[in-house]
């Protein structure tokens, strides 16, 4: 798949696929033009502009930086031990506000404003001007939601600050400017792009540019974070209703066109790539995706890493990351739609725990005995269980699952042993059903004012296309006349299954202030899963239980397997109160002596207003 090409401001390393672009090189080495040159000529522009999309993309699971530990082990998905589960974060805990490095926030907004600046003092048509910037204005839109959803209110910069002298850096110290203002200049941000930016652009090539319909849908992300508890305390509905026609304003536009639904609920919706004509996407719901490289050579996005850390370390790969908790697992319902264990036509069974599931179980839990294509082979199952030895309970894999359970989402079945360090996989940050969710919880909140319905029917329609049965009520498992609450709790409970791994739930759990209810005072679990009769001391169904697996599964686990849970934190969660906004750190407030710090750690400024 064709990539986008990166310009840095230091040195051009590429082999374009511009039409045009070969005999401007052939002038001079690109990392000797001065602005003039870059930002009066089309290609050269897109160069640049191409470099700010390779610094700000999100990686897989919507990594931008800014925390210590994996956004995964900061909910019930995965186990990991970090200081935000343990209760011992300190406003030295999260350093992103004031960090200088090329990582930081505030170095890639000072990169997207000078080439807001030099595109806007160059002599390109107004029009071909506007496309430019309204790019790099999404990305600061994207960098400052980023910060205030740390943070709240911090400093707007929206020209780039001089470097040197004492007047420099006197200009420099500014304050930080309320979480209202920050939200409007994000706000105003995104209503630029949607303006200027096309609906789809001209060519294959331009796959993986910002549209105006995925511009719509960042800003029904950012106004729903607006609306929720920890933002609106005091449930401010306007807030509501802004979010959800914003929202509606993209599923509007998105379906007008081309995107929606992808038409099946696999690993394919994260392998179809690239687009058919034009930027039209060949996978419909990728709304916002960040493309990644095939081989190392490539020009783009680094190699996906995400295969080959997730897959079982067994097969050859570096894998055994990713691992979902028993949390996560029992969180998808029976094939009915209802809750395991509350299901009158489906019964629950530890023992069979994989049995008549909502079919994205299948597709996100890879459990012992399951069916999991893995190099090209489409027969392969994967076994994950302990047996006796002499010398105690024995893995029948060399490298075990530390969970027992291994996250299969989106693994490419063609990968091999050569290809999986260079997989290109691409990230979707924003796929269709995420902008009907958003949709959906906006609508919840204001059902009292007739908007119930379309909650259900967006819900519906994301449980219609996993596969859930529709039964008598066509309700597809949800329950009939639910309040508001319920609504919005069969949202969220939709959200953690649908978008489970991809970024979303340890946010989800923040912005509706939900950490400390949810989490505190648990221990996440795993499970584990035993060979019985195991006097023979040996792994004794090793060479027939493929066989015996494909003629029946269950009968197998009944006759061979004990299935028990188990504890895999050492620690009760215990999120601080203070979480909901972390705290400025010390080197930041001493660089800057005009940043308050959040009442939430001490301080005077109010991130909440």
């Amino acid at each position: 798949m064709k990539k986008l090409i990166i310009l840095s401001s230091l040195a051009l390393c590429a082999t374009v696929f511009f039409t045009n672009c070969k005999k401007v090189l052939e002038k001079q080495d690109l990392g000797s033009f001065t602005a003039d040159q870059v930002y009066n000529d089309s290609t050269t522009a897109t160069l640049s502009i191409n470099y700010v999309y390779s610094q700000n993309q999100p990686g897989w699971f919507g990594n931008v930086g800014g925390l210590s530990a994996s956004v995964s082990a900061l909910s019930d998905e995965q186990s990991g031990d970090n200081v935000f589960t343990r209760g011992t974060a300190t406003i030295e805990s999260v350093t992103d506000l004031g960090n200088i490095n090329t990582a930081g926030n505030y170095f890639k907004i000072r990169t997207i404003n000078m080439f807001i600046r030099d595109i806007n003092a160059g002599t390109l048509a107004p029009a071909v001007k506007n496309r430019f910037t309204s790019q790099a204005v999404f990305w600061r839109a994207f960098r400052y939601f980023e910060l205030v959803k740390l943070y709240g209110g911090v400093p707007l910069v929206l020209t780039p600050l001089d470097a040197v002298g004492d007047e420099a850096k006197q200009a420099a110290l500014l304050p930080r400017n309320t979480t209202s203002e920050t939200f409007a200049q994000i706000v105003k941000d995104l209503d630029t792009c949607i303006k200027y930016l096309p609906n789809k652009w001209p060519n294959n090539a331009d796959y993986g540019r910002i549209t105006k319909g995925a511009a719509m849908a960042y800003k029904g992300r950012v106004l729903l974070y607006w609306a929720s508890p920890e933002f609106n305390p005091t449930n401010d509905i306007t807030r509501w209703q802004a979010a959800y026609k914003a929202n509606a304003d993209a599923v509007t536009n998105l379906t007008a066109n081309g995107f929606g639904l992808y038409a099946k609920w696999d690993y394919s919706m994260w392998t179809t790539e690239g687009s058919a004509g034009g930027s039209t996407p060949r996978n419909p719901e990728a709304v916002f995706a960040t493309q990644y490289n095939t081989g190392q050579t490539d020009i783009g996005q680094n190699n996906s890493t995400y295969p080959n850390a997730t897959v079982p370390k067994y097969i050859g790969t570096s894998g055994g990351s990713n691992l979902p908790t028993w949390e996560m697992a029992m969180a998808f319902p029976m094939k009915d739609g209802k809750d395991a264990g509350t299901s009158t036509k489906y019964a629950y069974n530890l023992n069979t725990f994989y049995k008549n599931r909502d079919p994205r179980f299948d597709q996100t839990i890879a459990y012992n005995g399951c069916n999991w294509p893995l190099l090209g082979n489409n027969n392969y199952r994967l076994w994950t269980y302990y047996f006796t030895k002499t010398t105690g309970l024995t893995s029948t894999e060399s490298a075990a699952t530390a969970s027992g359970l291994y996250l299969r989402k989106g693994i490419d079945p063609t990968l091999t042993l050569t290809s999986f360090p260079n997989a290109g996989t691409d990230w979707i940050e924003i796929r269709y059903a995420e902008v009907l969710l958003n949709l959906a919880e906006c609508a919840a909140e204001i059902s009292n004012i007739g908007q119930g319905q379309e909650a259900y029917a967006n819900l519906i329609a994301l449980r219609k296309r996993a596969g859930i049965e529709a039964g008598t009520d066509g309700l597809y498992g949800l329950n009939a006349g639910m309040t508001k609450d319920q609504l919005v709790t069969a949202v969220m409970k939709e959200r953690q299954i649908e978008l489970a791994f991809e970024g979303k739930r340890f946010w989800d759990l923040r912005r509706r202030k939900l950490l400390e209810s949810t989490l505190n005072g648990k221990k996440r679990n795993g499970v584990t899963i035993t060979l019985k009769n195991t006097g023979t001391n040996s792994d004794y169904i090793l060479a027939t239980r493929d066989a015996a697996a494909n003629t029946d599964l269950d009968a197998f686990y009944t006759a061979n397997f004990t299935v028990t849970t188990k504890t895999l934190d050492s620690y009760n969660i215990n999120y601080q109160a203070g979480v909901y906004f972390f705290g400025i750190p010390t080197a930041s407030i001493q660089s800057n002596v005009n940043l308050l710090q959040n009442n939430t750690w001490g301080g005077s400024f109010d991130p909440q207003k």
